[in-house]
């Protein structure tokens, strides 16, 4: 019997059967923007049920389930992890012709050997049969990654994490290499100026640099850009609505920036020339490291205030941006190159309207020796809705 997923789903002629089967598929996954967690890695876990690898921190999912009416009880709250999946069975259903109904299929499919199809009768006995793999040592994370051809995975820290988890990993070796991502959003937040303060405190701990002075503050940075290198990290990473449209001096970014940790929220034009300076910073760090750039451009994050002050970042209340994203990203890269300090980038866009516009910008600024110097990467969160 045909199955749902078979082995030519979405191949509909046999050249693209070939290309699929005799070149992509035996490629190894080289992983350079993910969330999965260092730790769990490090740690090689083995989850103790379907719920805990499956929806656990899936805001995607949660956002589904809010959409066909499920309580937050069940997404985030208190419910136990059986209703919860329960919950999500109850959902997939309804997002037939969704990108999500066609993953949850195929990662039964894939991992489990599952090609029922998941609704709230077939629940019971899916969630029995996965729990049941995942009670074997094939299902810790480590073999999982090793099953799925997974050479490298690049996770995304912030400067001021424990970088243990990737020192652990290794040491140990094996199959799958994980290295450090740089993301210091938090450095740019000067306009949150009480945790911007926390999180400098917390940059000086984890640096052993003072940072009671703008020098040190960026002393503490190039430390920590430095550890990421020590450990194989070779990627930058910043999420940004849009580029800065402005530049302090170094003066008037000493200023914004004691103000800041002094409790001093900074009006909106210092906060966007306190980033421009820098943006400009982080990418001449890049360059002289050898790195390559990431930008995520046009995410509009927290809509929804009162649950995103309830249940805190990444839970499922962020959107796409509309803002005008070309003068900014010309004169972003423009600034670095101006000053030959602009590294290897990736660019990656929300707004399906700025296209044409990134796909353009990375033909201003290409030079050899490098092939693809500036690439054009795939902004994807919303092809879930």
């Amino acid at each position: 019997m045909k199955t749902f997923l078979d082995d030519n789903f979405l191949l509909h002629s046999d050249a693209a059967k070939r290309l699929y089967h005799d070149h992509a598929k035996p490629q190894p996954v080289f992983d350079y923007h993910c969330h999965l967690p260092p730790q769990d890695i490090a740690a090689d876990r083995q989850f103790e049920n379907l719920f805990d690898i499956w929806l656990a921190g899936d805001h995607y999912k949660w956002r589904a389930m809010r959409t066909n009416g499920i309580p937050e009880e069940f997404c985030t709250g208190s419910a136990a992890p059986y209703d919860k999946f329960l919950a999500f069975a109850r959902t997939v259903p309804q997002t037939v012709r969704n990108p999500l109904y066609h993953w949850t299929h195929l990662e039964l499919l894939r991992h489990f050997g599952i090609d029922d199809l998941l609704d709230e009768s077939s629940a019971p006995a899916i969630w029995d049969q996965a729990n049941a793999l995942l009670a074997s040592p094939d299902f810790r994370v480590r073999k999982l990654l090793e099953r799925s051809n997974v050479r490298v995975v690049c996770t995304t820290d912030d400067p001021v994490d424990d970088l243990a988890a990737h020192t652990t990993l290794r040491n140990d070796g094996g199959f799958t290499k994980m290295y450090p991502t740089f993301r210091p959003d938090k450095a740019l937040r000067v306009d949150k100026a009480r945790e911007f303060a926390d999180w400098v405190v917390a940059l000086e701990k984890r640096s052993g640099i003072e940072c009671s002075s703008f020098g040190g503050f960026l002393e503490a940075l190039d430390a920590r850009h430095q550890a990421f290198h020590d450990l194989g990290g070779r990627l930058s990473d910043h999420g940004l609505s849009h580029c800065p449209t402005a530049y302090a001096s170094t003066k008037k970014a000493r200023k914004i920036y004691e103000s800041a940790i002094c409790g001093e929220n900074a009006e909106a034009a210092d906060a966007d020339k306190f980033a421009g300076f820098m943006m400009l910073y982080f990418g001449h760090l890049d360059k002289e490291r050898g790195w390559t750039k990431q930008l995520h451009l046009g995410a509009m994050r927290g809509n929804n205030s009162r649950a995103a002050n309830a249940l805190g970042p990444d839970t499922g209340f962020d959107s796409i941006g509309d803002w005008p994203q070309a003068q900014a990203l010309s004169r972003y890269l423009d600034a670095l190159d101006l000053d030959n300090s602009l590294p290897k980038t990736i660019l990656y866009n929300l707004n399906p309207a700025d296209n044409y516009v990134f796909a353009t910008m990375i033909g201003n600024f290409q030079e050899g020796p490098a092939a693809g110097k500036i690439q054009y990467g795939s902004g994807w969160w919303f092809l879930d809705q």
